[in-house]
């Protein structure tokens, strides 16, 4: 391919919206354009760097066993309905109306048409094991689209679905899938690691996430060093505090604290660390006021929040609504005193708290030797806070360390949630109908090329991994005008193609130095320049991710490169 035929837009200058290193060389380097918030078009470059990705994807779920199918985009509301996730997907789903006033959405993942479809025509046990896949585009009204591909309203996703008669052969499938999505990261040249995940709005037993290690990773990660253990920091449980030496309960007591809100406002003015206190904040949970309670160094994890009460809807209360529950301004909230009666929720280890300090629903006031139990009685006690560096693991009691993540794959356990619910049964050996245990699996496509370029780049651009790379060799000469080095150039050029290689022929009438800019920055993994020693037969061949160049022969250069890619 020449270049001076290629629609390879680059731009030198950084992208002002763009944040994180994948968006900037995205744009940069002319792969992708944004089309509306969190919409992008791919471009030549781009599209065949995806297209590798995909082909990856493609081939090893093939080798597990997979069948590919394709599903539509736009689904009926009938079988979200069905399944109860119309409503559990709240806003994110993308809701429309035909002509006929009937409600479809656009497929923001495809549980329920695959097990409509599996139901309508698998009846035996004698044709399971079943496993069906589809590589296809979906839809999520994302409430702040960001970071390129990584959080989009439109996005590929390779889903898969599995079907068995039961949990030995979930268990199967659910391995086969897991031994796929290593093959697959592998060959795209990931750093990756597997962490328990929450299961959101695709339910199910449990479910796993392949997280890639990046400082601008969406994801927290909790992982433990001593025992292998990691979790997102959604789904990362955290311990009670063992149980110490009885304190002697003191008086409660109500403090004049004015203009002290804060936690560190109220710790500074009392003198006390923020372990004595317990914080309380008002949500809104699928519409009702709850009142949630943590240690004062401790912060809520909402995911926990949502599936304790197995809700659709978690936010944090209105300014309006806190003042009228408590009667006191922001920031002064507590359990003792409320002026409307809501549902309180304690954290594990305020369950274990003597004599701390609370909000006490009136402006400027707080009170002191406040006791579980004794001074109010939450309605339920559980884990809602997220873990932090040096909490003990769940598994081993060791120290827990954190890291930033980007989640590129998934996969779930999900039993028999959607086959009970859509009439998903078979006929076992005995005539006896039974619902169908499923897994599901799913790899998001975009994101995973922008996780490749989050692992592989430097201050010049991509280094692409040969698997992925849009193309694996460039051709650049020097100056085209140079009828030796031109020639040169072209039978390089040409004998690599013949080869299989996919290479590009820098023919442009520009400066060496803007072309090996460009070079850099689309990331091609190995160069071949045509220079001031063509005449003699020598020419410089150099790695992407290296700084050396090496002369050699035109032939030489030519095997060179065959060898690199395997070919």
């Amino acid at each position: 391919m020449r270049i001076s035929k290629l629609f390879m837009p680059t731009q030198r200058e950084i992208p002002a919206d763009a944040e994180i290193v994948s968006h900037q060389l995205m744009l940069r380097a002319g792969l992708m354009r944004k089309v509306a918030s969190g919409i992008y078009s791919f471009l030549p470059l781009g599209y065949r760097a995806f297209r590798k990705v995909e082909n990856i994807v493609r081939e090893e779920m093939d080798r597990a066993g997979a069948q590919e199918l394709i599903m539509p985009a736009v689904l009926p509301a009938e079988v979200y309905m069905a399944s109860g996730r119309w409503e559990r997907f709240g806003s994110e789903m993308f809701r429309l109306q035909d002509r006929g006033g009937r409600q479809f959405c656009l497929g923001p993942t495809h549980e329920e048409p695959f097990t409509e479809a599996v139901r309508d025509n698998i009846h035996s046990y004698r044709q399971l094991p079943v496993t069906l896949y589809q590589i296809q585009n979906k839809y999520r009204d994302e409430k702040r689209p960001r970071f390129g591909v990584m959080r989009a309203r439109e996005f590929v996703m390779k889903d898969a679905y599995s079907f068995d008669a039961d949990e030995k052969g979930l268990d199967a499938s659910y391995d086969a899938m897991y031994a796929a999505y290593c093959r697959i990261f592998d060959r795209c040249g990931l750093d990756y690691i597997l962490v328990h995940a929450d299961s959101g709005a695709m339910g199910g037993s449990g479910s796993q996430e392949f997280m890639v290690k990046s400082a601008v990773g969406e994801d927290a990660i909790a992982y433990c060093d001593a025992c292998g253990y990691a979790a997102n920091e959604e789904k990362a449980p955290c311990k009670a505090n063992e149980p110490g030496e009885p304190e002697t309960l003191l008086p409660m007591e109500k403090i004049h604290t004015p203009n002290f809100k804060t936690i560190e406002e109220v710790t500074g003015f009392l003198k006390l660390p923020a372990t004595s206190f317990v914080k309380t904040i008002l949500y809104s949970v699928d519409g009702k006021i709850v009142g949630v309670m943590v240690r004062g160094d401790r912060e809520i994890n909402e995911t926990k929040l949502k599936n304790l009460f197995d809700a659709t809807e978690v936010a944090m209360a209105s300014f309006e609504q806190v003042e009228r529950v408590t009667g006191a301004a922001v920031g002064f909230a507590g359990p003792v005193g409320l002026k409307e009666p809501i549902t309180m929720v304690a954290d594990l280890e305020v369950g274990s708290m003597a004599n701390f300090v609370v909000g006490a629903n009136e402006t400027d006031f707080h009170l002191i030797n406040v006791n579980i139990m004794r001074d109010f009685k939450p309605a339920k006690i559980a884990d809602i806070r997220n873990l932090i560096p040096g909490d003990p693991c769940p598994v081993c009691g060791s120290p827990m360390a954190i890291c930033r993540g980007i989640e590129v794959g998934h996969i779930f356990k999900l039993g028999t949630k959607y086959s009970e619910a859509l009439g998903c049964n078979f006929l076992d050996q005995a005539g006896n109908e039974n619902p169908m245990i499923m897994g599901s699996y799913g790899i998001g496509v975009g994101r995973t090329l922008a996780a490749v370029i989050e692992q592989h780049y430097d201050e010049f651009g991509i280094i692409w991994p040969m698997e992925v790379a849009p193309y694996q060799a460039i051709v650049v000469p020097t100056n085209t005008t140079d009828e030796t080095i031109n020639q040169l150039a072209e039978q390089i050029h040409d004998d690599l193609q013949k080869r299989g290689v996919e290479v590009l022929l820098d023919d442009r009438d520009e400066r060496p130095g803007v072309k090996f800019k460009d070079a850099d920055l689309i990331g091609i993994p190995v160069r071949i320049t045509v220079g001031r020693k063509a005449a003699d037969g020598i020419v410089e061949l150099k790695l992407r991710a290296s700084k050396e160049n090496t002369e050699m022969t035109p032939e030489e250069a030519v095997n060179k490169v065959i060898e690199l890619i395997g070919k």
